[in-house]
């Protein structure tokens, strides 16, 4: 049985996720806010928005970033604009699913109401732990960029021991460096300490930054503070690899004269091809455990 699936707007990454949702024989695509593209994709059916019929839709793929507060969808490959509100949602077919990186109040509720099965993506363990490599490859090079020495023999701290921090550890501890992970949990300190690495609670965080040359945060919430930020020495690089507004006290660093840098969505600047590779993979398995099961 044939799948109509909508891909709404989207970024670098959604060009693989579109060859690879286009490679599956059972996958009919539509796409949506894609007309700039090139020959490459001329295989594949252009739709205007109010072209597509959503009550024959099976799936509908929505860019990393969702939706915003009025409905607006982001486009990278038109230049038109395309906007989904409750009455866009309401046309789909019941059990039909939808596509996400986030989600946000609005788009959760446009969903409910309508009564489809919205999945972001990015609060997934899966793919935030496929997403963290390339996050990972990325720091590497930001710190390749932003420091005049070598990684080999570079003190890191690295903040957060997660999905993500677990990876960045792992993959910097691997060029020689000497890491430390800051963590709360007694278990994820232990694990630290397991893998050969310096184990420091969170809480102490601002004793043991005196001598960090490259501090890696990927906590969402403000642990890298004006305390942990003082005692930095002034040539050192702030990676924070957490989600908007990240956590660290970018005013105070800025006054101390160190660079801090807010690093977003790595996986899909340093790596797009394999940020939507990644993606798609996860979607086809979704999809196919979804009729697996009915």
């Amino acid at each position: 049985m044939s799948r109509r699936i909508a891909v709404i707007g989207g970024d670098a990454r959604y060009l693989e996720l579109i060859k690879i949702l286009k490679g599956n024989p059972d996958n009919e695509v539509i796409l949506c806010g894609f007309d700039k593209l090139e020959q490459g994709f001329t295989g594949l059916n252009e739709s205007a928005l109010d072209e597509l019929d959503q009550s024959k839709l099976d799936v509908v793929v929505l860019p990393i970033t969702g939706i915003d507060s009025k409905g607006k969808v982001e486009t990278v490959f038109t230049d038109k604009k395309i906007h989904l509100d409750e009455a866009w949602f309401r046309k789909l077919a019941p059990q039909s699913t939808v596509f996400t990186g986030i989600t946000n109040a609005y788009l959760t509720s446009l969903a409910q109401t309508a009564g489809v099965n919205l999945v972001p993506l990015l609060d997934r363990d899966d793919v935030a732990i496929y997403n963290s490599i390339p996050t990972a490859e990325g720091a590497i090079m930001m710190a390749f960029e932003h420091t005049d020495q070598t990684v080999h023999s570079s003190r890191v701290m690295v903040v957060g021991f997660g999905r993500v921090g677990n990876t960045v550890a792992n993959k910097f501890s691997a060029l020689g460096a000497k890491v430390s992970v800051c963590a709360r949990s007694i278990r994820d300190l232990a694990r630290i300490t397991e893998m050969g690495l310096y184990a420091v609670p969170l809480h102490e965080l601002d004793q043991h930054t005196e001598e960090c040359g490259i501090l890696i945060n990927t906590i969402p919430s403000l642990v890298v503070t004006k305390e942990a930020i003082r005692n930095l020495p002034t040539n050192a690089v702030i990676i924070d690899l957490a989600s908007k507004p990240g956590g660290t006290d970018f005013e105070f660093a800025e006054k101390r004269g160190i660079q801090a840098i807010l690093a977003r969505s790595l996986p899909g600047i340093v790596a797009p091809r394999t940020a939507g590779k990644i993606l798609a993979n996860v979607m086809e398995q979704i999809l196919e455990e979804e009729r697996a099961s009915e």
